[in-house]
């Protein structure tokens, strides 16, 4: 499969490559970043690099795809957004995304997730998106309320950072309840 590339009003979602490498290091080399993305900042851009190898190998191995979201008007990558356990043959992944701060409460975010979703249910055939979020993450949480995402549970000392447990919301999407948030 080649890699899509997804466009909307102002954002180009591409294929993240090593020339990215400073854009992805600066974004997730921030604390406020970070926070609850379930991984410590960078140290060093060597960090990046491995990201963006995995990115590739998730995406050659069907597993996932990780997109850069580009903003059209100056070509600057302002974040990342993408499917985790991607699993086709269960119709279901998992999204996540982050943006760097500059460029947070804009409704990038909403444009981005909007056209990943669509492809995800469209051209994947997905039938469930699911998506994990620190309970203290209420800016991401209502983003995805507003898209019509369902909080299923609490996951208890599900992810590990910072030397310690925290504890996650699971969140779900199913193809028909997006089709109807759609109009569809």
């Amino acid at each position: 499969m080649r890699f899509p590339v997804l466009e909307t009003k102002r954002l180009k979602l591409i294929e993240i490559t090593h020339q990215h490498l400073d854009s992805i290091f600066g974004i997730l080399s921030l604390e406020e970043v970070t926070k609850y993305y379930g991984t410590d900042p960078f140290i060093l851009p060597a960090e990046a690099t491995k990201l963006i190898d995995m990115y590739h190998k998730n995406f050659n191995e069907k597993r996932g795809i990780r997109w850069g979201i580009k903003l059209k008007e100056n070509q600057k990558i302002i974040g990342t957004i993408g499917l985790n356990a991607l699993q086709l043959n269960n119709k279901r992944a998992e999204i996540g995304y982050e943006l760097h701060p500059a460029y947070w409460r804009k409704g990038f975010a909403t444009e981005a997730l909007n056209e990943v979703l669509d492809f995800s249910f469209q051209q994947l055939e997905l039938y469930r998106m699911g998506a994990v979020v620190y309970p203290e993450n209420t800016v991401s949480l209502n983003l995805l309320k507003k898209l019509g995402f369902s909080v299923e549970g609490l996951l208890r000392g599900y992810i590990y950072q910072n030397n310690e447990s925290h504890d996650t919301y699971v969140l779900s999407l199913l193809k028909h309840e997006w089709k109807k948030s759609q109009g569809e």
